[in-house]
């Protein structure tokens, strides 16, 4: 076991977890169960997270190598921006939600990069089977009103 000491969803904090052990499986393990696991390779965005800004696989990312870092998940995200949230629901962009975690992290992202209208290239990594894809992109965009 190893502590590692990170800032998670803004507050700071100190977890212990194995050395071989995943950034996913130690946010799962904490009760932060919003990051889903899916392929566990990196390629299907279930387990996206914000480490310093940039959208990470955390199935990838061992737990040590968040040492010192800034973790944001979609849980903390929710609570610091619900806009984002409120843009998924105002156009509808979930169906049977698994991806949504990682589409609102994504969009996140965009709005860290100072994205102007964010593209399809910004769902890349995010895979979805059942929206195709637009109202994800509305949501992304802020097309979507909150306001019904």
């Amino acid at each position: 076991m190893v502590a590692i000491r990170l800032s998670l969803n803004g507050e700071e904090t100190c977890v212990d977890a194995p050395v071989t052990a995943s950034l996913l499986e130690v946010l799962r393990e904490g009760g932060l169960t919003g990051t889903k696991e899916g392929c566990r390779i990196g390629v299907c965005g279930l387990c996206s997270v914000l480490v310093d800004g940039l959208p990470v696989s955390s199935c990838l990312l061992l737990a040590p190598c968040a040492e010192g870092r800034e973790v944001w998940t979609v849980e903390g995200l929710a609570a610091a921006r619900p806009d984002l949230a409120d843009r998924f629901a105002a156009v509808e962009a979930m169906q049977c939600g698994i991806c949504t975690p990682g589409q609102v992290v994504m969009a996140a992202a965009a709005q860290e990069a100072g994205a102007g209208e964010p593209d399809a290239g910004y769902l890349d990594g995010n895979l979805c089977r059942c929206t195709g894809y637009s109202t994800i992109l509305e949501a992304l965009r802020g097309s979507g009103r909150a306001d019904g």
